[in-house]
């Protein structure tokens, strides 16, 4: 029988897959087809982590293994809903709230000083930040906007706010002694196991890492940033902003880079509270309050602390002291330092771009930023795009063309591989990256406290990257440009592969060009305000703040993406979209029984793996099922039948029963398979017929609290409840199944 596998996640897109996981099922039997789940959630992976550790009852398997060996399989048909790359704080709660759900689990240790608590912290970081997409990425991406999000697009287009050519909003970044401008890169020539140490000055000789396996043609890359430099950067930034009376903001991505990025995000909270840190910080480490889990989370210790109110009137003298800073939720204090994941780079910096280069000061006014990216390799993207605004104006989301994004990152390719090449430096001396002879490959000079990093990039999944760029140009007749960088190591290497890959390609009459990222960031830009298209072929994280950057400029989200991800041994991942979790929307439905998450993105994602599994499996029924839910996905969006925002509205529960109603009466009207027209022929006119029913059931549970038994492990019954609370459209979908 043709299988999907139907992931299960976290947070917004974990509560949606209770309501519309069983549309899925229930549609996709009548094509012979079985959608079975995997728990790949932070807390199923959690529990995974120590499997050993705990009673048979409580034991769960490690789904996200599985996931990844039947990703190199041509039978992989997988559907990935956006999950929770975790930070410190939130790994935190999620292992209390399982603690408190009966899980014998080990606390996190802060320091791992024994063989137990350094097998303990081993479990844990192998759960921490980006820790799925590495693994089910054995394909490289194919993002793009579906026309008929597109066309809603221009008919309904979103609030962009009017940028003035007096905006001092700007992007500040260091340009030296950063990732990028220390880089060095190689390509192996032949396969090979390298070793990473430190020889310190002192004499001492430290192995970081061993038995790291390269391939023939892999590229290697090490580079470092400076710490001295980036706290002399820091302190800049905080003169400027004071100086230029701009908000003060820092945008980094401490959850997928989640060795690198909490160190500099403490950085930051140190350069921000100077005082603060030169008086106290040595009793904060020792209670275990570090700047690096963010400014929230020394706050909530001081607590503990006999001098806590001390330390908590000099953090407030600090904040008015310095410039003002940017506001997650001005109303409820929560700065822009206060927790690392609340500001995340490729989220938070389109969404100012759209809002007038704006951020929210603690007055909760808008107002412009310096916005602090302090790594150079992709900081001057966004100040491309600033400055275009600042002299052009804002887009224009009915005129405007896109950008859609082909990514290199199949089979942990560049940055995103890195973490557990990730190291800040304790002693003064010189990294090396050495061969199995002994030949040193890249070095670098290092002080204590640098962080130092190396990732690979695999030959393989170039050649296919650059397959699928060529693919993808032809097939939408779309000029397509290679983001690389001249002056990147890696990136010059990655140059010569795409021409020499090229050349294996018929590539007449197509238009295709390698750009460094500002330069083709202003292109792309430029192209847009004409109605024109450009594939941006990028790297891995440039696929990612791409795929944010350019669908929330146009569509006005992220989420509406399709995303799909050809796997290199023939199978398919399909992936709802970008756009995170979505933390607000479960407080939402929690406190109002109101889900505003979108579940526009598995739609797309459904209709592309029915494709997929009717191409591989000869199954034509489930074409007639991917091309009407396209059809039905479109009719949602030309009726308006997306989640709303206020309680009283229909909200993503709504979505699904409309969904199932425009598929099931598009099934019904098709010619193409006349049985299957006819099985449908009934439920499409029982839910025209329940449809008032329907919509009343589904409105009347909205307005107050909803109980779902638990924020990173809901409980199954009462998240069911809450999710399905329509008798009459549970009894139709109970009838096709």
């Amino acid at each position: 029988m043709a299988k999907i596998i139907y992931t299960l996640t976290d947070e917004a897109p974990r509560l949606a897959t209770y309501s519309f996981l069983p549309v899925v099922e229930a549609f996709a039997g009548t094509a012979g087809v079985e959608v079975e789940t995997r728990d790949i959630s932070l807390a199923g992976r959690i529990i995974a982590a120590f499997d050993d550790m705990l009673p048979p009852e409580q034991r769960v398997g490690d789904a996200l293994a599985e996931l990844g060996q039947l990703a190199t399989t041509p039978e992989a048909n997988i559907i990935k809903l956006p999950n929770i790359s975790a930070s410190v704080p939130q790994l935190k709660a999620a292992i209390a709230e399982l603690q408190g759900k009966g899980y014998a689990l080990p606390d996190y240790p802060e320091e791992a000083l024994t063989d137990e608590q350094r097998d303990v912290r081993a479990r844990y970081d192998s759960v921490k930040g980006s820790a799925v997409n590495p693994v089910l990425r054995e394909g490289n991406s194919d993002r793009r906007a579906p026309a008929a999000v597109k066309n809603y697009a221009r008919r309904h287009p979103h609030s962009m706010g009017a940028w003035s050519p007096e905006s001092r909003t700007n992007v500040a970044t260091m340009g030296q002694d950063d990732f990028r401008s220390n880089e060095q890169s190689a390509v192996l020539t032949s396969p090979d196991t390298l070793t990473i140490r430190l020889l310190g000055d002192s004499g001492t000789t430290t192995v970081l890492k061993d038995g790291l396996a390269v391939l023939e043609g892999e590229v290697v890359d090490a580079t470092v940033m400076r710490a001295a430099a980036l706290d002399t950067f820091l302190r800049e930034q905080v003169a400027r902003a004071k100086a230029e009376d701009v908000l003060f903001s820092v945008h980094l991505k401490a959850t997928m880079m989640k060795v690198s990025d909490p160190i500099i995000f403490g950085h930051v909270v140190r350069a921000f509270l100077p005082e603060v840190f030169q008086t106290y910080g040595e009793q904060l480490a020792a209670a275990g309050l570090s700047p690096n889990n963010g400014l929230g989370s020394v706050l909530d210790g001081l607590a503990g602390l006999e001098n806590g109110e001390e330390i908590r009137a000099a953090v407030e003298k600090g904040l008015a002291d310095g410039p003002r800073l940017a506001m997650v939720n001005s109303d409820k204090g929560i700065t822009n330092l206060h927790v690392p994941s609340d500001v995340i780079v490729d989220a938070s910096m389109p969404a100012m771009i759209r809002t007038s280069g704006h951020m929210w000061g603690p007055d909760g006014a808008e107002d412009d930023t310096l916005a602090v990216i302090p790594d150079s390799s992709y900081a001057g993207v966004y100040q491309a795009v600033i400055d275009d605004c600042r002299a052009n104006g804002a887009y224009d989301p009915t005129t405007m063309g896109s950008v859609p994004n082909v990514g290199l990152m199949a089979q942990k390719a560049e940055e995103y591989g890195s973490h557990d090449k990730t190291f800040e430096i304790t002693e003064p001396g010189r990294v090396q990256v050495v061969t199995s002879t002994g030949d040193v490959l890249l070095e670098h000079e290092v002080a204590a406290g640098d962080i130092w990093r190396a990732c690979q990039t695999k030959d393989a999944a170039v050649r296919d990257w650059v397959k699928l760029a060529v693919t993808r140009a032809r097939a939408s007749a779309t000029p397509a440009v290679f983001w690389l960088d001249p002056e990147r190591a890696h990136d010059r290497n990655l140059v010569e592969k795409v021409r020499r890959y090229l050349g294996e390609h018929d590539t007449e009459g197509l238009d295709l060009d390698i750009m460094s990222p500002v330069e083709a960031a202003a292109h792309s830009v430029q192209r847009i305000r004409k109605g024109e298209d450009t594939i941006s072929v990028t790297g891995n994280v440039l696929r990612d703040y791409n795929t944010d950057l350019f669908p929330i400029l146009e569509l006005g989200t992220s989420a509406k993406m399709l995303s799909v991800v050809p796997l290199m041994n023939g199978g398919g991942l399909f992936e709802t979209g970008a756009g995170g979790s979505a933390p607000k929307h479960v407080q939402q439905l929690v406190q109002e029984n109101y889900l505003r998450w979108d579940s526009l993105g598995e739609f797309l994602a459904l209709a592309e793996s029915l494709r997929h599994l009717a191409t591989t499996t000869d199954n034509g029924r489930a074409l007639v099922l991917a091309d009407t839910l396209d059809r039905a996905t479109e009719r949602l969006l030309s009726e308006n039948r997306s989640p709303a925002r206020k309680v009283g509205q229909i909200d993503n529960r709504g979505s699904h029963f409309y969904l199932s109603l425009y598929w099931a009466q598009e099934l019904a009207d098709q010619s193409q398979d006349t049985e299957l027209a006819a099985a449908f022929g009934d439920i499409a006119a029982r839910l025209a017929q329940d449809e008032a029913t329907i919509t009343q059931e589904l409105l009347a549970v909205q307005g107050r609290p909803a109980d779902i038994g638990g924020y990173y492990r809901p409980d199954e019954a009462k998240a069911a409840a809450v999710m399905r609370p329509s008798e009459t459209f549970n009894a139709a979908l109970a009838a096709l199944r």
